[in-house]
């Protein structure tokens, strides 16, 4: 989400716990009506000055825990009534303590918004999102966030900066890691199931925050997959592709929105009124309130885009109403508009159209009834078994299976007696949650090796090498886990323990290695110009691999990692599968469980090809389309939408209702899905259109629906689909607005986007 160069290396936090006194039993009060809503929100800016509006516009990073001359200063404009919110407060006694100071000491006793990059779990860590995505399966996904909701809500966190709806076809932009992938439709229906999970039915749900979906709009399209470089976006692909994520959030109810920190079409987004108003505002009838990424109103200076604060702050005041998130050595942007408001350049009535939707977030969420948080409920609600087990669930159903020659896997624990565990990332506990996860929240996880042991107990033996080591960053990361450098450990004598973990492969009946990124390899300020294994880790696979034994690669991470066309039997895709990662894993390598989980993005062979989506246009040269590269294939490794099983399925007997629908009748699709192996298991099939005339070129397909099922062996199921007049539509360069042409259409219905079963049908008036 954020810019935090500022934070120096090293630094540790240690967040304290406040004495405070605990919070009362919270009162039990009616749902408010969305019209007593507004009306208390307008008696309370009735009675507001300026200045203190402004205030509300003002969102702190709260670092005193880490350094107090960080924290005195937001402390002070808390008590002067000149904040709105704070981030990155996680105790629930400091939260307690400074919320205590705004309800209690200030005019208008208006209580703070506390948010959190609340991004996949809060104590309870989930897969990376990307991750999630790849489950196909929005129903984990919802109760993944819900349990995130739930962990965020009993420190007294309100406000998730999630979930990131940035469609993302170039895997050198670290931030893949935390959005659905390429697809508009899978991140669409991944952002309405987050929006469910954070805010469960309505703002202010009991035990649910509100959600943020960000960053608004385009982010993901940065140019060289540079992180916080500008991005240029065509029409068509900014409303076909990256706005309709946002808009299926939005109707999902989601009350907030974060804009971005980069250059949409030579406009900072966040100062950017066509998209902050005319777009999400006026089109959409977005009714909640916008807030800037870290630092991006200040930054509209650094743009080039205004002369100096003041100007900055008047543009992003003017371009949406824009609440400020500040970073903690910067100052409130936003107190200068009481000032352009008595020199005539904005008016009251902006401020109050600006501030009214954050008040009536508070009202909503029952901050003025409930302030406070009961701090003695916090570990029964972090210990609460459903958490973890939800989160192995959403592992399980997240690994993507790519490779499994001879059916080496699922591992029989009757025949092996022993294995090789090998790899840097094989005992890295602290790897396999992710970016975006923070000590002071307390996570746990155990490594790989840990979960085999527990798994397999003293009926297998267990041999292990580290092997080599991940590289350091040449640039290092800010953000990881924020608790400073892991631990120092003996320096490695890579060249000896390549020989070794090859000698432990030669003796045991199995080598199953995990290999990858780390945690801080992926995620914000984590851009990346190469998708080769980091370091060593192709030497080593290869000498392992050479053996001629039975090798696992099990991959960590979430790009489209090239294992140079490895010999090895089987490729195991977890992502970094989060605090109950370890079990899922086990279960999976030897059968408890069956991956079912599909790639949200295409697996490009390297990052030369980025980027690259299955929904491309037809080129003029369709027969050359594969051979763009005359020294490789234009191919990707596994197409989008791919992955296997420890069964196998067959598709038949695809039906269109009929052969001709009038323009705005939905469209019926049917196929038969069968269970053809030996095992019980999950398939998602994946619906794909092809519209071949129109206004404008349309891609060669695009995904229009999906389904998880799972299926008995022998098992077949009917399945059906219905294409919405929306599905059939599109935006149109020729018309500037939405159409839906009199054309034909190809349908294919299979388990990836090389779906070949296919189906046609007409649209006419």
């Amino acid at each position: 989400m954020r810019n935090m160069k500022w934070l120096f290396a090293g630094v540790a936090i240690s967040v304290c716990s406040i004495s405070t006194a605990q919070a009362a039993t919270p009162s039990v009060k009616a749902r408010p009506s969305d019209a007593e809503v507004s009306a208390r929100a307008q008696s309370l800016l009735s009675q507001m000055t300026p200045e203190e509006k402004a205030g509300q516009l003002s969102d702190y990073f709260y670092f005193g825990q880490l350094l107090p001359a960080l924290g005195k200063p937001v402390e002070e404009a808390v008590a002067k009534g000149q904040a709105g919110a704070l981030l990155f407060v996680t105790d629930a006694a400091a939260i307690n303590r400074i919320q205590k100071v705004a309800v209690e000491q200030t005019r208008m006793k208006i209580p703070l918004l506390f948010g959190f990059d609340v991004i996949h779990g809060f104590h309870t860590i989930m897969p990376a999102p990307l991750g999630m995505a790849a489950s196909w399966d929005p129903a984990i996904v919802e109760q993944a966030q819900g349990v995130a909701a739930s962990e965020a809500r009993a420190v007294g966190i309100h406000w998730a900066f999630a979930p990131m709806v940035d469609i993302a076809r170039d895997a050198r932009w670290g931030r893949i890691f935390e959005g659905a992938g390429e697809d508009t439709y899978l991140g669409s229906a991944m952002a309405v199931a987050q929006v469910h999970g954070f805010q469960g039915a309505y703002i202010g749900a009991p035990g649910h925050i509100l959600a943020g979906p960000k960053h608004f709009a385009g982010y993901g399209a940065a140019m060289g997959g540079r992180d916080y470089d500008e991005a240029e976006i065509s029409d068509n692909q900014l409303w076909n592709v990256y706005l309709p994520p946002f808009k299926a959030a939005i109707d999902a109810g989601a009350g907030n929105i974060m804009s971005a920190y980069m250059g949409l079409n030579g406009v900072p987004a966040t100062g950017n009124r066509w998209l902050l108003t005319d777009v999400l505002r006026k089109k959409w009838g977005f009714k909640g309130f916008v807030v800037s990424d870290s630092g991006a109103v200040h930054s509209l200076t650094q743009h080039g885009l205004t002369a100096n604060d003041a100007e900055a702050a008047l543009r992003a005041f003017k371009a949406g109403g824009v609440m400020e998130m500040i970073p903690p050595t910067q100052k409130s942007d936003m107190a200068s508009i009481p000032s352009a408001i008595a020199e005539g350049r904005a008016t009251l009535a902006e401020l109050d159209a600006a501030v009214q939707p954050i008040l009536e977030t508070k009202i909503r969420m029952g901050l003025f009834e409930n302030p406070y948080v009961d701090v003695a409920k916090v570990d029964s609600v972090f210990n609460d078994p459903t958490h973890k087990r939800i989160a192995q669930t959403a592992a399980e159903r997240s690994a993507v299976l790519l490779k499994n020659d001879n059916a080496l896997l699922p591992l029989d624990r009757k025949t092996i007696k022993s294995v090789a565990v090998v790899g840097p990332l094989a005992d890295a506990a602290r790897d396999i949650m992710g970016s975006w996860v923070f000590s002071f929240t307390k996570p746990h996880a155990d490594s790989i090796l840990t979960g085999l042991r527990a798994k397999l107990g003293s009926t297998v033996r267990i041999d292990y090498s580290e092997g080599v080591r991940l590289p350091a960053r040449l640039y290092p990361s800010p953000f990881g886990m924020l608790d400073g450098p892991p631990p120092k450990r003996p320096q490695l004598d890579e060249t000896a323990e390549i020989a070794h973990a090859a000698d432990l492969a030669r003796n045991n009946d199995v080598t199953l290695m995990v290999l990858g990124e780390g945690q801080e390899m992926s995620g914000e300020m984590a851009s990346r110009s190469s998708f080769d294994l980091p370091g060593r880790q192709q030497e080593l696979l290869d000498a392992v691999v050479a053996t001629g034994k039975p090798v696992v690669v099990i991959l960590m991470g979430v790009r489209p990692l090239s294992l140079h066309d490895t010999k090895a039997a089987a490729i195991l895709d977890i992502w970094y599968p989060g605090s109950e990662g370890a079990s899922a894993v086990a279960n999976l390598l030897f059968g408890d469980a069956v991956p079912g989980g599909k790639l949200p993005i295409t697996w490009v062979r390297s990052a030369a090809q980025a980027p690259m989506t299955y929904a491309s246009l037809i080129s003029h040269d369709v027969a050359n389309a594969n051979k763009r590269y005359w020294d490789a294939s234009n191919e990707p490794t596994y197409p989008f939408g791919y992955g296997l099983s420890y069964t196998s399925f067959a598709y038949s007997n695809l039906k269109v209702a009929q052969p001709s629908y009038a323009l705005g009748q939905p469209v019926s699709v049917s196929v038969d899905l069968t269970n053809t192996g030996k095992r019980n298991g999950d398939e998602v099939a994946q619906l794909y259109i092809h519209q071949r005339s129109g206004t404008s070129s349309r891609p060669v397909r695009e995904l229009k629906g999906f389904q998880r099922v799972t299926l008995k062996h022998g098992e077949t199921r009917s399945l059906k689909f219905t294409l919405s007049p929306n599905d059939l539509r599109y935006w149109s360069d020729v018309k500037k607005d939405w159409v839906q042409d009199e054309t034909k259409f190809d349908v294919w219905v299979g388990g990836d986007s090389k779906a070949e079963l296919a189906g046609s049908f007409d649209v006419h008036q």
